[in-house]
């Protein structure tokens, strides 16, 4: 990931919650220090350590210990490791927790307590890789080896431990596709 490559997912990240496509080092610097949510301070935050990850140590240091922090503060358990693609959102902080191995696509809602994670047995077995402009209701749960299509809406309180095909909404209780509309209006 060149610095190019850096600002252009950290401006797309940005535009999702309505903030500047272009940004610099000091606005960067600016919305970590006076911007008030959170979901913007740990963009800045993540992206910039995984893009320094390989290339400066001291840099990666920093970043690594500032969203440490961040984590703790606003309760995001993600990885630097999570591969997530540009335009995240995360709507909300509290109970947000990744596998650090997790696949996560481009243009993803990311709504509190919910939960990616691994199984360590049966059909399923592994971490969910999951398509873009997605759509994560609050307090689903996203387990084991699956695959979860493009363009789909993950209801609140839903557990989905099946694949899911494009453009399908899953319901809680039991999860089940309830329509083929998609996340066209969400994302």
């Amino acid at each position: 990931m060149s610095d190019s490559s850096l600002k252009h997912i950290l401006g797309e990240d940005l535009k999702r919650y309505g903030l500047s496509s272009k940004p610099s080092f000091f606005s960067c610097v600016k919305q970590l220090l006076f911007y008030t949510a959170p979901g913007v301070k740990f963009s800045i935050v993540f992206r910039s350590c995984q893009h320094y990850r390989g290339r400066n140590k001291v840099l990666f240091y920093f970043f690594f210990l500032y969203l440490r922090r961040i984590k703790h503060k606003y309760g995001f358990d993600i990885s630097y490791r999570t591969s997530i693609g540009k335009g995240l959102y995360l709507g909300h902080f509290g109970g947000v927790v990744i596998h650090g191995d997790a696949t996560i696509g481009e243009y993803c809602n990311i709504s509190q307590g919910i939960t990616i994670g691994v199984l360590n047995r049966g059909k399923y077995k592994g971490v969910p890789k999951i398509g873009d402009s997605i759509f994560i209701g609050p307090n689903a749960v996203i387990v084991g080896g699956i695959s979860i299509g493009n363009n789909v809406l993950i209801g609140a309180n839903s557990l989905v431990n099946f694949n899911v095909k494009t453009n399908a909404v899953v319901a809680p209780t039991p999860s089940q596709i309830i329509s083929y509309q998609g996340s066209k209006d969400y994302v």
